[in-house]
């Protein structure tokens, strides 16, 4: 039995900073990961992801260019290299991140799938059919979350592709469909067209991005259809069958009798799910919520005492930054008695279609639920200096202000760069400032941060 001070289980956004601190802390720790360092973010998410669709936008703008005079053939897409680009990528990251972890003094690097099997006793199982016994101290659980497989009709007898999979292709589909509307199916789905295929989207929802506001996630679904995507809401797949021809034929349960839809390719993205089978949390006393998490107090602390759980195998927001503030939030409480808490934290995000949704704080639908008394600031980007001269006029922004205090309380910025603006609303957020503050700020000209001006100006007759 090897005994630590603590044990990492999962080397994601949360896991390897925190071996890191701790180890440079002088605890003796072990970071415990059972495939590659880094976690869904290097690996299988947000690196190679905008990795790709980088090539896919340069495909867009080559397409696009002769409305702004400059001529060009049609872009000839060699999928093998857009992909050889995207491991090259990943390989370096992961190992620049390996080398940084194996490095560091009092930090053991183990490879292997742990399961506990004791209250803070773990088993690992070694690629090479060994195992080692473990014991910490404190137990931190980053194990992430992976793809969701819907139970349907035949989906184990028809090839699929996943958020993680699809990213190995070698050839462009000559017809992705996606079960899912999700950011995941938007980001993929746009991508894909832009690489040439033909992109169909199924969902059973009524509407697109139900979290979002409708006016935001209807210029978005405007803006994905003018690309030719077609979009289909209230549609419920109900089987799934493999065509002689290799092709998948999925039927659907819509309005009127079922009918059927045929593609090259199926992308399921319907949610993710975390990953505890091997891990067994059971073992351990630990307590579960409803949909499968791990469930845990404001502190990230477990049911079980010396047990904590970041990232996205805790219920929450599933994005990279929050995994990264979970490490924060616990290692600044366990080393310098910060008191912190995730209640209440801001969570901005991110969606990388383009343009880009740049989201934070409330929406307008959210804070009327609340009662909460608001002034609603739009502009489209068509009346953007920047974008105008860029021939950028896709999108909007939009933000929710406190009729009492004239706090921003939240923002939607559909536009090119979506993340960078609403990142300059979000320092508004922190430091609590009135919009007059934004509205009368000088930017430079000209600039997309520099429209902020005139969306809060639009206030002034409210």
């Amino acid at each position: 039995m090897m005994k630590y001070d603590a044990v990492i289980i999962g080397s994601g956004q949360a896991g390897s900073p925190l071996a890191a601190r701790l180890a440079k802390a002088g605890w003796k720790t072990a970071l415990i990961e059972k495939r590659w360092v880094g976690g869904t973010c290097v690996n299988d998410g947000c690196t190679p992801s905008k990795t790709l669709i980088a090539s896919g936008r340069r495909a867009y703008l080559a397409r696009h260019s002769a409305a702004l005079g400059i001529q060009m053939p049609s872009p000839v897409v060699d999928m093998a290299t857009v992909i050889q680009r995207k491991d090259r990528i990943v390989t370096a990251k992961r190992a620049r991140l390996e080398e940084w972890l194996r490095k560091t003094n009092g930090l053991d690097l183990i490879t292997g799938a742990a399961s506990f099997t004791g209250e803070k006793k773990l088993t690992v199982h070694h690629p090479d059919g060994t195992f080692t016994e473990v014991e910490g101290n404190f137990i931190f659980i980053n194990t992430g979350a992976s793809p969701q497989i819907p139970a349907l009709d035949g989906v184990n007898d028809t090839p699929y592709y996943t958020s993680t999979t699809i990213m190995d292709l070698k050839t462009v589909p000559d017809h992705l469909v996606i079960l899912g509307a999700g950011y995941i199916a938007m980001e993929f789905g746009q991508l894909f067209r832009r690489l040439g295929s033909q992109v169909t989207i199924l969902d059973r929802s009524a509407a697109l991005l139900n979290k979002e506001d409708d006016d935001i996630a209807g210029e978005l679904k405007n803006i994905l259809e003018m690309e030719g995507i077609k979009i289909r809401l209230g549609a419920t797949v109900t089987k799934a069958k493999r065509l002689s021809d290799g092709q998948v034929e999925l039927t659907l349960s819509a309005d009127g009798p079922s009918q059927t839809i045929t593609g090259s390719h199926w992308l399921i993205a319907s949610g993710r799910i975390p990953n505890l089978s091997e891990l067994k949390p059971e073992r351990a006393g630990i307590v579960l919520t409803k949909k499968g998490f791990i469930k845990t107090d404001d502190r990230l602390e477990t049911s079980v005492k010396g047990i904590y759980a970041l990232g996205d195998v805790r219920e929450g927001p599933a994005f990279t930054h929050i995994s990264y503030n979970d490490y924060l939030v616990v290692s600044r409480n366990l080393l310098d008695k910060a008191g912190l808490s995730v209640q209440d934290r801001l969570v901005p995000y991110c969606m990388f279609t383009d343009p880009e949704l740049g989201r934070i704080g409330l929406t307008e639908k959210a804070a009327r639920e609340n009662g909460r008394r608001i002034k609603v600031a739009k502009l489209s980007m068509s009346q953007v200096a920047r974008g105008i001269e860029t021939g950028e006029t896709r999108g909007m922004m939009k933000a929710i202000v406190d009729e009492d205090t004239h706090e921003i309380l939240g923002a939607s910025i559909l536009a090119p760069n979506g993340g960078e603006i609403m990142s300059v609303l979000e320092v508004a957020m922190m430091g609590k400032l009135p919009y007059e503050k934004i509205r009368d700020g000088i930017f430079a000209h000209p600039t997309f941060s520099e429209s902020l001006n005139n969306l809060f100006m639009t206030l002034d007759n409210v």
